[in-house]
């Protein structure tokens, strides 16, 4: 039974985009992605993203996104939100996922918007409202144009909105004046996307984040929304501005690198990545390391 939810915060406030652990030999760790999601769970979190882009779903298979849905399912999933990544570029596609993962007992969907086809906003709509169609899980849209080359607009994002089960959007856009608007608009639950703008997107009506750097400050960060939720915007602010080392360092290179890194500096499970995806330096793992020990993170 998937925890409870409110139409205000159907995924909850704090989530985090999981990595997916993988063994030396590179194949999946599903032991290790059940202690990851426990440790993450027992840290604070409401909710996880699974195979999403930081999950390295464009390298694993269908067979290990159901693998990992179903695993860590049974691990935390009567205590936190396990929202599925389903999206694709070929919607028969994403369908398809979307049904593996409600088989596999996912209590949500994530989808982004279709990548390098560069779809017109009515390919967007019927895109989304047959992934929509496809199961009964609420959807979250994801919304991050610099990764796949077509934003989607306030007009869309209002008439997808309509639709009963697509309830939330993850706001990766960087761009706080439509955010507001589609915001006031579309009465979607939003989320940011983009760890750095996550106080400034709750100033504009945003109810929590699915972050990155969730991995390693969750309790920072459910602080952060608590704070702000309950009014205390100094305290936020006080927040926001000593975790700015770790938002930049995790993000100096790709997401999952330095996340996959800053879980092995700490322990805990993660393994190495799928290419085209590659470690660290070792100049590069020391700026990490002075990164998050600026923003108070314990190595």
């Amino acid at each position: 039974m998937a925890p409870t939810s409110t139409p205000q915060t159907p995924f909850g406030r704090v989530l985090t985009a999981m990595v997916t652990p993988f063994t030396a030999d590179g194949s999946l760790d599903l032991d290790g992605a059940q202690r990851l999601a426990a440790h993450l769970v027992d840290a604070g979190n409401d909710g996880l993203i699974v195979n999403g882009t930081t999950g390295e779903s464009p390298t694993t298979s269908d067979a290990e996104k159901a693998q990992l849905v179903r695993a860590v399912v049974e691990a935390v999933g009567d205590r936190a939100h396990v929202v599925a990544g389903v999206g694709t570029n070929d919607t028969r596609h994403s369908i398809e996922l979307a049904r593996a993962a409600q088989a596999a007992g996912a209590h949500g969907l994530l989808t982004v918007t279709p990548y390098y086809n560069k779809p017109p906003q009515e390919g967007l709509y019927q895109h989304f409202t047959a992934v929509a169609d496809a199961t009964e899980l609420p959807v979250m849209l994801y919304d991050i144009p610099g990764r796949s080359g077509v934003p989607i607009t306030t007009e869309t994002m209002t008439r997808l909105a309509a639709h009963p089960r697509i309830v939330a959007n993850k706001d990766a856009k960087g761009d706080l004046g439509r955010a507001s608007w589609a915001i006031a608009t579309t009465g979607l639950a939003w989320y940011s996307g983009d760890d750095m703008l996550n106080l400034p997107l709750l100033s504009v009506g945003a109810i929590g984040f699915v972050s990155v750097v969730g991995h390693v400050v969750t309790p920072e960060l459910r602080a952060l929304v608590d704070a702000h939720t309950s009014g205390d915007v100094a305290k936020a602010t006080e927040i926001h501005q000593r975790l700015l080392p770790v938002f930049t360092g995790m993000f100096r290179t790709q997401g999952v690198i330095t996340s996959k890194a800053a879980l092995a500096m700490r322990g805990l499970p993660s393994g190495p990545l799928r290419l085209p995806l590659v470690g660290l330096t070792e100049a590069e793992t020391e700026q990490l390391r002075r990164d998050l020990a600026a923003g108070g993170v314990q190595i």
